[in-house]
């Protein structure tokens, strides 16, 4: 009789372990997945920015960037187009690595498109083209972004570590929970910081 209640009792803790341990893997993934939700939000934050300067016709106005080339705005819409499409690949499963290495890539595009209109406006004697707010405007959004990328990556090495623990691994096996990749330094976030 005492085997029979021990089998019993030692089937009610393992049960209640794993589904403990489960709600927790998921808790962590779903952190993660508002995390990324953050991000996405500061990201689409930076395309609306671009889409803002253009107007409808797509022809870049003449008083905002004074003697910046067409190829300059060509490469901005491209990076500003090349992120939107990164964010909506990855929106759907945003800890699958590759998707997430896709996003970190199409930022750091951007990055250097902006970065290209601001050492174009350092060599300039007449004073900067890119206009003060703008440029206070982005580096705001930069800080904003780097912020959330940094919480993205916190809760993705939480998640990761948890589905490595043992005994977890083993439900996290089970149950298909796979390492997600976090978004390293966002490009230009030291910049804004500065």
């Amino acid at each position: 009789m005492s085997n029979s209640v021990m089998t019993w009792v030692a089937s009610a803790v393992l049960l209640f372990w794993a589904v403990g341990a489960y709600n927790r893997l998921v808790r962590l993934r779903g952190g993660a997945g508002a995390s990324f939700a953050m991000l996405d939000t500061e990201l689409t934050r930076q395309v609306q920015l671009v889409r803002q300067l253009l107007p409808d016709d797509g022809e870049p106005p003449a008083s905002l960037f004074d003697g910046m080339e067409g190829s300059f705005w060509g490469g901005l819409q491209g990076a500003a187009a090349q992120l939107e499409a990164s964010l909506a690949a990855a929106r759907p499963k945003p800890l699958e690595p590759e998707r997430i290495a896709a996003l970190a890539a199409a930022q750091s595009v951007l990055a250097m498109a902006w970065e290209r209109a601001e050492r174009e406006d350092a060599h300039d004697l007449a004073g900067p083209r890119l206009p003060e707010t703008l440029t206070a405007r982005r580096a705001h959004m930069t800080a904003q972004c780097a912020a959330a990328a940094e919480r993205f990556s916190q809760a993705v090495q939480a998640y990761n570590e948890a589905i490595a623990q043992f005994p977890a691994v083993l439900l996290a096996w089970l149950f298909g929970f796979r390492p997600g990749r976090g978004i390293e330094a966002m490009p230009g976030a030291r910049a804004a910081a500065l």
